[in-house]
This record gives C-alpha cells, sequence and structure tokens, in this order.
C-alpha cells in the first residue's frame, strides 16, 4: 500500500511523534510511505530517512495563507498516486479536503488531535469541507463525543483511534542512571518527602496553563515540601511570563527550565511525579509517556487524560483551573510512601501496555485503511526492526 501523510509542520511535538511511530509500523509491513508538511520540517529528519521515508515540504510560511499550496500538493498526489492520504491537524486537514477538489484522492483520512482545534471560523470550515473526507478520526472518547456534540463531523463519520507509544523508550534504567540524572539537574540523589521533584513536559503556551501549575506547587510546597523541585521541559512563546511567575512566587531555587530535551524518558526515570495542568487537551502523548516510564501523575481532567490517568489507580485527576485542588492533589501525592508511589506507577504502565501499545494502535490504522481503500498491507515484519533501538517484539 502506498500512503501519504499530510502534517503542518514536524518539530518535537505529540502529533509530529505519532505521525512518526506510524510510519514506523507502516514501513515494517512494507508499504510505501511519503510525508507531505505544509511549513519546512525541523525535527525527526534522521529518524524518517532511516526509515526510507521521503519527505517534501510545500514550503508555506508559518501563519500566511498561500493557494499556491494546494496546487503543489495535488501536483504530488499526482506524482505519488498514494491509495491513502492521511492528514493531521486542522491547518492539514482543510488543506487535504480542498486540494481534494483538484486531484483525485481514493481514500482521505482526516486527524484532529485535540478537543479543540481553534475557534468557531475553524469548526465551521471544518463542517463546510466534511464531503471532502472519508472519515474523521480524534483520539480520545471525550473529543470524538465533544466533535459530534458540536456537530463538527457526523457521528457516522468521525472514529476514535487513540494515541500509541513505542514503550520499548522507556524500559526503565535502575538507581545508577537516576542518581545521575537527578545530580546533574541538583536535586537530592535520595527521594523522599522532602526531596520530591515533579516533571512537566509540553509546549509553554495559554493552553497548558503553567501560572496555574507554579501557584499550585507553590502552595503545595508550603505544605511541608521545602525542598520539592519542579522541572519544566519545552519551549514557548509563554516563556518569559512563566519565568515572571516563577520570580514572584519566589520559586527561582526550586523551578529548573529544561528546554527542549531529546531525553524525556531519562527525565521521566529520575522524576517522581509528572504534573500536567491543562485547560484542554487531546490525549497527550506525555502522558502516556509518564505511565510508561512508571511515574505516578497529578493531571487536569480535560480531552483524554482522565482516560489515560485513572483516578487513585495511577495517579489523580482534578477539574481544570482548580488552583487549590491541584495543589491538594499533589500534597496527596507527595505524602504517600515511596511504595504506594511505585505501585501507582506500575498500574499506569500496565494500562498503557494493555490499550496503547503503538503495534496494537497501529493493527487498528491498518485495518482502517484496508477497510476504506480495499488494499491488503502485509503483516508485520520483525526484520525490519533487526538491530533498531527499542523494538518490541
Amino acid at each position: 500500500m502506498n500512503i501519504l501523510f499530510v502534517i503542518t509542520g514536524f518539530d518535537h511535538a505529540g502529533a509530529e511523534n505519532q505521525v512518526l511511530e506510524l510510519c514506523r509500523e507502516l514501513r515494517a509491513r512494507q508499504c510505501r510511505v511519503r510525508l507531505v508538511t505544509m511549513i519546512p520540517p525541523t525535527a525527526y529528519l534522521q529518524e524518517l530517512g532511516e526509515l526510507g521515508v521521503e519527505v517534501h515540504s510545500l514550503d508555506m510560511a508559518k501563519g500566511i495563507p498561500d493557494p499556491r499550496a494546494i496546487f503543489r500538493l495535488a501536483r504530488l498526489i499526482r506524482a505519488e498516486r498514494p491509495d491513502v492520504v492521511h492528514s493531521h491537524l486542522v491547518h492539514a486537514n482543510l488543506l487535504a479536503r480542498v486540494t481534494r477538489l483538484f486531484v483525485r484522492m481514493p481514500v482521505l483520512i482526516c486527524t484532529a488531535h485535540n478537543i479543540r482545534e481553534g475557534g468557531r471560523v475553524r469548526e465551521w470550515l471544518y463542517r463546510l469541507t466534511d464531503p471532502l473526507c472519508d472519515v474523521l478520526t480524534n483520539v480520545s472518547r471525550e473529543a470524538v463525543r465533544s466533535y459530534t456534540e458540536r456537530r463538527i463531523a457526523p457521528a457516522r463519520k468521525i472514529h476514535l483511534i487513540e494515541n500509541g507509544i513505542n514503550l520499548g523508550r522507556f524500559p526503565g534504567v535502575g538507581t545508577p542512571e537516576r542518581d545521575m540524572i537527578r545530580a546533574e539537574l541538583g536535586a537530592p540523589q535520595v527521594a523522599g518527602r522532602d526531596s520530591f521533584v515533579w516533571l512537566a513536559v509540553g509546549r509553554l503556551v495559554p493552553a497548558k496553563d503553567y501560572p496555574l501549575m507554579l501557584r499550585a506547587f507553590a502552595a503545595a510546597r508550603s505544605q511541608g515540601f521545602p525542598a520539592s523541585q519542579l522541572w519544566i521541559a519545552g519551549m514557548g512563546p509563554e516563556r518569559e511570563r512563566v519565568e515572571q511567575e516563577v520570580a514572584a512566587l519566589g520559586l527561582a531555587d526550586s523551578v529548573a527550565f529544561l528546554g527542549i530535551r531529546q531525553d524525556i524518558p531519562r527525565l521521566m526515570e529520575a522524576a517522581d511525579g509528572f504534573i500536567m495542568s491543562s485547560r484542554w487537551e487531546g490525549l497527550p502523548i506525555v502522558l502516556l509517556e509518564a505511565c510508561a516510564a512508571r511515574l505516578p501523575i497529578v493531571a487536569t481532567a480535560v480531552g483524554g487524560n482522565a482516560e489515560v490517568v485513572l483516578d487513585g489507580k495511577n495517579g489523580y485527576v482534578v477539574p481544570p483551573m482548580e488552583e487549590e485542588l491541584l495543589a491538594q492533589a499533589m500534597e496527596r501525592l507527595m505524602t504517600l510512601p515511596a511504595e504506594k508511589r511505585r505501585e501507582l506507577g506500575q498500574q499506569g504502565r500496565d494500562h498503557v501496555e494493555a490499550h496503547y501499545a503503538m503495534p496494537r494502535v497501529a493493527e487498528r490504522w491498518v485495518a482502517l485503511y484496508e477497510q476504506l481503500s480495499g488494499c491488503k498491507i502485509a503483516k508485520k515484519n520483525a526484520m525490519f526492526y533487526s538491530g533498531r533501538e527499542g523494538f518490541e517484539g
């Protein structure tokens, strides 16, 4: 089968990570896979090259509409003649739909990665262009329910296919590595009530509500956890505002900004708990990663978060924008004995192994591609992964 992915951009973010892992699985099944980005890609190019995935860019400028992209994409589709075009994220979804007016696409699948992809104009454009796609998918039950209720797509056309995760990236590296990372970042090596390390991973944007997280962290820290720390991995337009909040709360010595990191599994190995304070989400890859790394989690109950964090079993969920409740959940987790936190972490690992392992999720994509295209995809070829790090047999 010949599959063409279309995506807005390609950097270090959840949707891009998901497309990369799906490319890996499809190449293992002998599919021909090509990737088209609207703006020039900035991440994962080496990995895609090693997989044999050609990458094309429409060379659009970020934030500037360019109708010429429609005809560039149409030319690529004519040249590649894919069996399935699979677009991701709102801009690419709309572009692929409009392009279908100018070129034949046997199958067009559009994937949303969030419960909220913009305001009313984008939702109206989704409704207007809905006849131009065969299926719209989203990544969480809550997102599918919300899209159906808001009539962004008819119930018969919207499908649930959750994000998946490569569990092999999170094997658990053991105490020596953990102690080394904590020492690198200035945290006490021995974890305990007074040296608890929280990890947050994600772009510094309004949706993540980092100011709320910081206020909750400050409140929890004042309740008998003076040596606790918060590590924030990520970059974004709100960096300056978040830094100002840190200074205003007197947290300069306990909050570390780590920027964009390529070693998230190592950071998760070194942390004691994962924290997410988002106002809205789809199904965050980082929550799946935290579960895979056996980290207990405190998260807001938005999007698919409560589908990943089962309250009281592998962490705690609280309503969004509730500073006091978030702080109380953080205190509750920090107060637990280390053995109980390990138990929560293991239950999180068991949960993602059962429901979100990438091979399992890829099988659902394969079934959908086959159903819509009438083409068959080869069974997974384990030899494709020979010598590749992170292969899960």
